[in-house]
Formats: structure tokens, sequence, C-alpha cells
């Protein structure tokens, strides 16, 4: 370790937790709050579903079915014979930006490699990158230019730490049937350079591997990432990585990106640890999950229309689904990452069109209780709620009793989302701060409102999305 040369960038952090500890979220990530994320690579060519690269190996499972049916047992045909089928003949990156911009996102995230250690960008340390095999595209570098066309916010996902024990099924064989004992593809030697090699510890159960070499190799490749890309959010799928390594990495992002801001980092950290030694040193992230509270500091929730790669079994969630989820994740003092499936082509479906429309129309009229926002005093009223902790994402059964609360940064304004039709008595309105209410609107328009008997009594119009949250306005 002592021989490893980091050479990070010179700036306010060094590579230590009691640094990196002293992360200080940026505004602009704070009052973003929507995020799009692409989840895309060569795993989508199937069209049937996440973990395709792994679980085609995994001796009768539904991927391993279908790939021996589709394109020929693994021993045969493997993920490497699968890479240089997708194309993205279609991708339209500023088409697609412009459609996510209109859905009201205010940054955009993608993907720069999956478990399946295939990067999306123009890698200096991996053959296996988009520019050499299959699209021959940057596809990393051609979002970053639609999201800078469009002003949003350019973030990455990584994926890579886990994959080095994620490929490690590939170098097995079938236990039963005419290919018993025929190893896979990922068994020979000279594929090495996607599959990575046999050694023993790589087949363990488990996210991380224990092997050192491998975390200098996460580093190295990581570190393109971040000085090719010039991110300004960094998505590990996982905790943070590799000890020193992972340390190293974030003071390397965060100063590089002090230096392209006069000397005040913008950049996000997002990661999934929560030992409170560790979780502080970015922004917390909950997969498919909630905050069942407002939390201390802004968090993420990050989660996917259907599955993470297209499958064409998905049943997606609908726009309602992705409003509920936002509202409780912004009055959480939280930030919604969504996942919109793209096709190998690089189309996304009608479906996937349709929510973002639904999902555009109520931001334009709902969104000033959601961007630039802060939690208020208290998450919201009402008995229903949206479960908590990652992979805990389901429906709520709604009703007019339910409201979720959000405010101005200066306090002089409450956001009350009446999460569904029926009442509009809101009980803990009636006698904020001690003041009275100055006015009530909807839709930019006033409301008649009375306040009184320790509640705010409001005569909301008709709600013009039936099924979402109507968001009502409430100044002081």
């Amino acid at each position: 370790m002592s021989e490893f040369q980091f050479d990070i960038a010179k700036g306010p952090f060094a590579p230590n937790l009691d640094s990196l500890r002293t992360f200080c979220c940026p505004e602009w990530y704070r009052d973003a709050k929507f995020g799009i994320w692409s989840h895309w690579g060569p795993q989508s060519v199937p069209m049937y579903g996440d973990w395709y690269a792994r679980h085609m190996y995994k001796e009768g499972s539904e991927q391993y079915r279908y790939h021996w049916r589709t394109y020929g047992h693994p021993s045969k045909f493997g993920y490497k014979d699968l890479v240089p089928l997708w194309k993205a003949e279609n991708f339209d990156p500023e088409g697609l930006m412009q459609l996510y911009v209109e859905a009201g996102a205010r940054y955009f995230v993608g993907q720069a490699m999956h478990h399946d250690n295939f990067d999306n960008f123009a890698s200096k340390h991996n053959p296996w990158n988009s520019v050499n095999v299959g699209p021959k595209k940057d596809i990393c570098l051609l979002w970053k230019r639609a999201a800078e066309k469009f002003g949003l916010p350019f973030g990455v996902s990584e994926h890579l730490g886990a994959s080095y024990t994620w490929m490690s099924l590939s170098h097995g064989a079938d236990k039963t049937g005419p290919y018993a004992g025929v190893p896979y593809d990922g068994a020979d030697p000279k594929n090495a350079s996607l599959y990575r090699d046999n050694d023993s510890e790589l087949l363990e159960h488990g996210w991380y591997t224990r092997n050192e070499k491998y975390h200098q190799d996460w580093y190295r490749r990581i570190r393109d990432v971040v000085d090719t890309l010039q991110p300004e959010l960094l998505y590990t799928d996982g905790p943070l990585p590799f000890g020193t390594y992972g340390e190293h990495l974030v003071a390397h992002l965060y100063n590089a990106s002090a230096a392209r801001h006069g000397g005040a980092s913008q950049a996000v950290y997002t990661q999934k640890g929560t030992d409170p030694a560790i979780y502080k040193v970015g922004v917390l992230d909950i997969e498919r999950g909630i905050s069942a509270e407002i939390a201390e500091d802004p968090w993420q929730d990050d989660t996917s229309i259907g599955d993470w790669f297209y499958n064409v079994r998905d049943v997606y969630k609908t726009a309602e689904d992705i409003v509920d989820t936002l509202v409780d994740v912004v009055a959480k003092n939280g930030n919604l990452l969504v996942n919109v499936t793209q096709r190998p082509d690089g189309t996304i479906d009608d479906e996937c069109l349709y929510a973002l429309k639904k999902i555009g129309a109520w931001m334009r009229d709902n969104g000033e209780g959601i961007y630039a926002t802060r939690p208020y005093v208290k998450m919201g009223e009402g008995e229903s709620k949206l479960a908590a902790g990652a992979f805990q994402e389901g429906a709520a059964a709604w009703t007019g009793e339910d409201y979720r609360f959000t405010r101005s940064k200066d306090g002089s304004t409450v956001f009350a989302f009446r999460m569904r039709e029926g009442r509009t008595r809101i009980v803990s309105l009636g006698r904020v701060y001690e003041r009275p209410v100055r006015q009530v609107s909807v839709y930019g328009q006033p409301v008649p409102f009375v306040q009184k008997d320790g509640c705010l009594d409001v005569s909301a119009p008709e709600n013009r999305h039936p099924g979402m949250p109507q968001c009502i306005r409430v100044d002081f």
C-alpha cells in the first residue's frame, strides 16, 4: 500500500474520514430534489432485466434459461459475445435530456459502469468500453454534453467495487444436464480481461473483495472517471469502498470540484453505508427506500420506474407512484433519483414517455413546493405512510387526511401537499409560528381560508391531477 501513488488534487479535503466528514452538501443539490438516471449498458441487450451478466451463468435461473434458449449455452456464447450486440443505434441524448428536463429533472446521472466490468466511456484502463466495443460511442461523454446543454448538473454512477466478486459465476459450470462439467467461457484465462481471474477470494460471497490488487484497480478506474468526465455527483453502489483507496478517491473528487469552483467544492458523493463513522463523508443513498422521518442531513432515494435494466416482463411504476414518493422524500429532507429504463437501441418506450409527461405536468403546477425547499418542523400529518428502509418501497393507501409539508428557505411559506382528494383542514398549520396566515394559494391563485380552532381550513379548487398530491401554498 505504501508504494501506491494516489497523487490526489490539492484542495480543502484530506484523504481521511475526519476531513471528509466536514463535507457540506452544496446548495445546488439540496435545491434540485429530482434527478433522472440512465442505468444502461450492454445488459439491456436481452431486454430481460437486471444482473443479467451474472445470472446468465446461474444454472436454473430465468435468465440462464432465456440465454441458453435465445443465444446458446454460456459455455459457447458468453457475456463477451453478448456485449458487441449492444449498438445504441438510436441513442439521442439531447432528445432524451429535453424530455427529462420537461419532466422536472434538475440533475442527471449516467452509468459509468455496472458490475459487468464494462465502461460506458473511453476508459484508459479497460479495453471493454463503449468506444472500443459495441456502440463505438462515448456514452457518458454524450450524456454529459447533453446535460450541460440543458443546464443540468451531471453525475455518474459506478458499480465497479462489487464486480470483482460479482462476475465469479462465469468461472463455473453446470452441475446437471447435457453441459454438466463443461466450463463457462469465464473460466478460459484468455477472457480474463472481462471476467477477471480465478483468484479464490473472488469466489467467496460478499459485496467487496479483500484482494488489494483490485482495490488499486478500482481506484485507478474511478479516478479516470472523475478526471475524464468531471462529474459533480458520484454514486457508489455500496458503502464507501476499500478503506484508504475510497477515502483518497472521494477527497480527489471534492478537491477537483473545488478547483473548478473557486475553492469551494460543489461535488456530491453518494454511498449506501449507514455506519455513522462513514456515511457523513457525503450523502447517504437509500436504494429503493426512504427515511422514516425528517433526516438531519440531506439524503437520496434511488429507484427505477421498473427493473434496473430494460425488462420485457416489467410492470412499471405509475407517474402517481413516483410523485407520491417524491413528495414524501422531499418532506423528509431527501432527493429522488429515478432510473428511466432504455431499450438496447437507446430509446424509451411509450409507457415511460407517458409517465414522464404526467410527472412534468404535475411539476409545472406543484413544483414550487418541491424545488429549493427545506423540511418543515414536521414532515406531515395523517396515518398513511410509505415503508421506510432500503428495498421497502411500495404504495401507501393515501387519504384526504394525509399531508406532507415543506417550507421556503426563509421560513415565510409552508407548502402543504394534500396527498389525495378529501379533507382540506390542516391541523398542523393552525397556529404555526404563532402568526396569522396572510394568504393561501393553489396553482398560483389565492383561495379562501379560515384559521380557527387550531386548524387551517382551505377552500381548495378541484385537483388538476386526480390521484396525485395537490400543493397548497401558505404564506404567513
